[in-house]
């Protein structure tokens, strides 16, 4: 990918000036976890006789747990037992984590920090439960850079439906036209876009195809690139 890929013209001819709001995706977008994820479905579903690759793994980046349980189901039959393999996914999950950390991708503290300098509010919207998202975030001790926290098993609809970001704009006063959407799926891309937002993209494990790139903002290869984009803006 080519960096700082401008996939979109801004036609309000000034949105950035206006913003109001930016959201945070958590796995992929903040957190390298999306390998530890991919490492420990794999394991698991093997141990269990089940066949895995990473075409199945990539339609469930972005979901949270009630639609990938119903994507099991629709992949390996109603006798899948989701919930002894949720179990040691979270135990296995937890012990990687604690004997190797919890990468924070790059240049997520400078961005951080940045907009601290700024009159824009801070949210995070992730598909993760609460309980994995307290832990991540408390982990790296950013847990106050943010006004407001949802996730993903506080919502009834799973991206690629908007309610997720469209709650959280609401329930900070924000105008979705005013609000950047920080993700790395495509699933949160559509998501945003769906809400009338402005998508984006930092891909990690997954890259944006054709059928995406009409639905992005911006693309960049790392968070530092979005701080130096955003300072650009914001104090020009």
């Amino acid at each position: 990918m080519e960096k700082s890929n401008e996939i979109n013209t801004d036609s309000s001819g000034g949105v950035m000036k206006d913003l109001e709001l930016i959201i945070f995706d958590m796995d992929g977008l903040m957190f390298d976890s999306e390998k530890i994820s991919y490492r420990v479905w794999d394991e698991v579903l093997k141990k269990h006789g089940y066949e895995f690759d990473f075409c199945f793994f990539e339609k469930m980046i972005g979901s949270n747990l009630e639609r990938i349980k119903d994507m099991c189901f629709k992949q390996f039959g109603n006798d899948f037992p989701f919930d002894d393999i949720k179990t040691e996914r979270y135990q296995l999950t937890n012990d990687i984590i604690k004997q190797q950390g919890i990468p924070l991708k790059q240049g997520l503290l400078d961005l951080l920090d940045f907009l601290k300098t700024v009159n824009i509010k801070k949210a995070v919207a992730t598909s993760s439960g609460r309980d994995r998202a307290n832990m991540f975030l408390n982990s790296a001790d950013i847990t106050d850079y943010f006004d407001y926290i949802l996730c993903g098993d506080e919502i009834t609809k799973s991206k690629p439906n908007p309610e997720i970001f469209l709650k959280v704009a609401k329930k900070l006063n924000c105008n979705p036209s005013k609000t950047i959407v920080l993700e790395d799926s495509i699933a949160g891309i559509i998501a945003a876009y769906n809400g009338g937002m402005i998508p984006i993209m930092v891909p990690d494990m997954i890259k944006p195809d054709s059928s995406i790139l009409g639905k992005i903002y911006r693309c960049f290869i790392s968070l530092s690139e979005v701080k130096d984009f955003l300072q650009n803006e914001l104090n020009s």
